[in-house]
């Protein structure tokens, strides 16, 4: 009878990630034009996906429109969604040589949901074409000056400190953030780093 080794444990040596930190502070070139979901624009939606029946149009109100088109902070500060800075620095690489958008989604991390944005919105009133061409007017927050400051959490075995920096300035430049951006041929939500 043939007797079978007990399998030697194997032990697994991982490197060590470098995480680090560091904040970053970029100036808008452009106004930034936000856009966020309104609660009655998400309701409707879940409204439609369970088949409810529709409600009468309410009458428009532009100043209502206007504040619910802003995004917030939990502390109640002006804000943009974290994520848009990010996937503006990582479609960045797309213009910048040696860097891939692979590499750089898992190489940085903007911490927290919400960057405070610094600077007093205005309204803007916009004519916009929706379903089949219908003509309607949007009323949206914009910054005319602005700047935020990110914190960014980074494996600085992969990527250095200058190389996240020169991301978030080819990203201001050629992305954008927000409505109207370069990315979908607009001007606006244009930045530059401090």
């Amino acid at each position: 009878m043939v007797t079978r080794k007990a399998a030697e444990p194997q032990v697994i040596e991982l490197p060590r990630m470098d995480i680090q930190r560091f904040q970053i502070t970029l100036i808008g070139d452009s106004p930034l034009i936000c856009h966020a979901w309104s609660k009655k624009a998400k309701q409707a939606m879940l409204d439609k996906q369970m088949k409810k029946a529709k409600a009468a149009r309410d009458a428009k109100d532009p100043e209502q429109e206007y504040r619910e088109s802003l995004y917030y902070c939990e502390d109640g500060r002006y804000g943009f969604p974290a994520v848009a800075f990010k996937s503006a620095a990582v479609d960045a690489c797309s213009h910048v040589d040696g860097l891939t958008k692979v590499g750089a989604r898992g190489a940085f991390h903007i911490v927290g949901d919400m960057v405070p944005i610094e600077g007093e919105p205005t309204m803007r009133e916009d004519m916009v074409r929706i379903g089949m061409g219908t003509a309607d007017i949007r009323y949206r927050g914009e910054f005319r000056q602005w700047q935020a400051t990110l914190e960014v959490r980074y494996n600085a075995a992969m990527f250095s400190p200058e190389q996240i920096v020169n991301l978030f300035n080819t990203a201001g430049f050629a992305i954008g953030i927000g409505e109207w951006r370069p990315q979908k041929d607009g001007s606006f939500g244009m930045f530059h780093v401090a």
